[in-house]
């Protein structure tokens, strides 16, 4: 059964900043709980996402069980879009569409996850119990990092 998780959020930014914080896969970290034990495996360096590029991360989604994660950029329109898609890891399918949109505010950026998980209706029992709650307060994480760094004008 395939699920979606859709947000969005007004950053006061340009596109350009937008951008450039987006396409860098190091960020990722930064806006990923710190109890997921984020890692960015590959050497990418701070170069932006291009079509193609694969990248490998480890995490630790459930019980501090580390798994490795390796996603692929399937689409990028530069300054407007970029695609994430689960190549190997915990999904049996994870495609996230990534979204910036330039208005007087600064730019709405906008996220759509389309998942499924593995192992049919145990599958589906897992994402009642739990997988639909942590990936929920994982974008909430994200909103909370986002909205201080974008949002808030430091001194």
């Amino acid at each position: 059964m395939m699920y979606r998780l859709y947000r969005e959020q007004q950053l006061n930014c340009d596109i350009e900043t937008a951008w450039k914080f987006f396409s860098s896969p190091h960020n990722l970290s930064e806006i990923t709980p710190e109890s997921m034990n984020f890692v960015v495996l590959s050497d990418v360096q701070d170069e932006p996402v291009f079509k193609g590029m694969e990248i490998d991360y480890k995490v630790s989604p459930l019980l501090g069980i580390a798994m490795r994660w390796k996603t692929i950029i399937s689409q990028v329109e530069e300054y407007k879009s970029f695609t994430d898609f689960q190549k190997e890891g915990p999904y049996k399918h994870w495609n996230h569409f990534h979204e910036f949109i330039p208005n007087k505010d600064g730019v709405l950026m906008k996220d759509t996850v389309d998942y499924e998980l593995p192992m049919g209706i145990l599958g589906k029992i897992a994402h009642q119990l739990f997988v639909k709650e942590k990936l929920k307060s994982i974008f909430d994480f994200r909103y909370t990092v986002l909205d201080n760094l974008f949002n808030h004008k430091h001194n």
